[in-house]
């Protein structure tokens, strides 16, 4: 049964490939008017990249799993703290929990073949597969979102400082804002995104407080919507940018300060359960290793003899 059965999933993972190689296979404009030496028009079809087939695959899976408007909207919002912008990022999300929910089941019953398990063993390991593959891509995008708000915030210091730099040197906070980004995009690639995004909501017509809330919606980090909470302020009361900017700025470094300082102390209760699970019984090893055997080559024997 089990020889049957990887037969079938080997032929029809091949002839999935073989399709997919056949007609989602992608040739670039270029190589193809090289190839026939005749000018392709825009409105003829171009077969898509290899590399986007099974992505759209998985979309299509995903637009069969029915979903209500309060997840989407939820993931959405997930996708977009991970710095996924992609409309189609929930369909691929989607797929990929249809495909995992049913691959993962299938690669735990091929592992545990040769186990022949009972099958109420085999029921609770394919439901835990299938469980396993559904809920994945949802942390997975959950862990994306989490790293990429570590690393708003940790770049944030800098960007802060920058914003007091170019505003200090005369330019208004929109100004600051672009500039910044442009100066931020090797450094802290997540923060030059965001404020371009500011700023192509500033263009489109948004007024500024309506922007640098959706700064805050969209990241979703404490230190930044206190820095646009401070923001709004200052530009609704007509205080000045560059001074609210300064004092913000000695703020989080005192707090993250204060942070490094609490870390630190914390340090020595966490290094306990290493040290002792981990160095003293190397520790004793070397130390009381070889007493006990000499104790066990020659002090026993003597007491033998005795």
């Amino acid at each position: 049964m089990e020889l049957v059965f990887s037969a079938a999933l080997f032929l029809l993972v091949a002839a999935g490939m073989a399709w997919a190689g056949t007609r989602l296979w992608a040739r670039p404009k270029a190589a193809l008017e090289r190839v026939t030496g005749t000018v392709v028009e825009a409105d003829q079809h171009l077969p898509s990249h290899p590399s986007l087939a099974f992505r759209e695959m998985v979309r299509r899976l995903g637009a069969i799993l029915p979903a209500s408007g309060r997840d989407t909207s939820l993931l959405e919002r997930r996708l977009i703290r991970a710095g996924f912008r992609n409309p189609g990022a929930v369909r691929v999300i989607h797929g990929a929990r249809v495909l995992l929910a049913v691959l993962l089941p299938l690669a735990a019953y091929l592992a545990t073949a040769a186990w022949t398990p009972g099958s109420d063993m085999l029921g609770l390991l394919l439901a835990g597969a299938a469980l396993a593959g559904f809920c994945g891509p949802g942390y997975w995008v959950g862990w994306m979102a989490r790293r990429r708000q570590k690393r708003i915030r940790r770049g944030l210091p800098d960007a802060l400082d920058l914003l007091v730099i170019c505003v200090e040197s005369g330019l208004g906070l929109d100004q600051a804002l672009m500039q910044s980004a442009k100066e931020l995009e090797i450094a802290h690639g997540d923060i030059s995104a965001e404020f371009a995004l500011v700023n192509l909501e500033l263009k489109a017509g948004k007024r500024r407080s309506e922007a640098l809330r959706n700064l805050a919606d969209r990241t979703a980090v404490e230190e930044l919507k206190k820095l646009v909470a401070v923001l709004i302020q200052a530009d609704r009361f007509g205080t000045s940018i560059s001074q609210t900017l300064r004092t913000h700025s000695d703020f989080m470094r005192v707090q993250a300060r204060q942070k490094a300082e609490e870390k630190a102390a914390k340090l020595g209760v966490k290094l306990v359960f290493p040290i002792f699970f981990c160095i003293l019984p190397t520790l004793f090893v070397v130390t009381v290793g070889p007493v006990a055997v000499r104790i066990m080559r020659d002090l026993l024997p003597m007491m033998n003899n005795l």
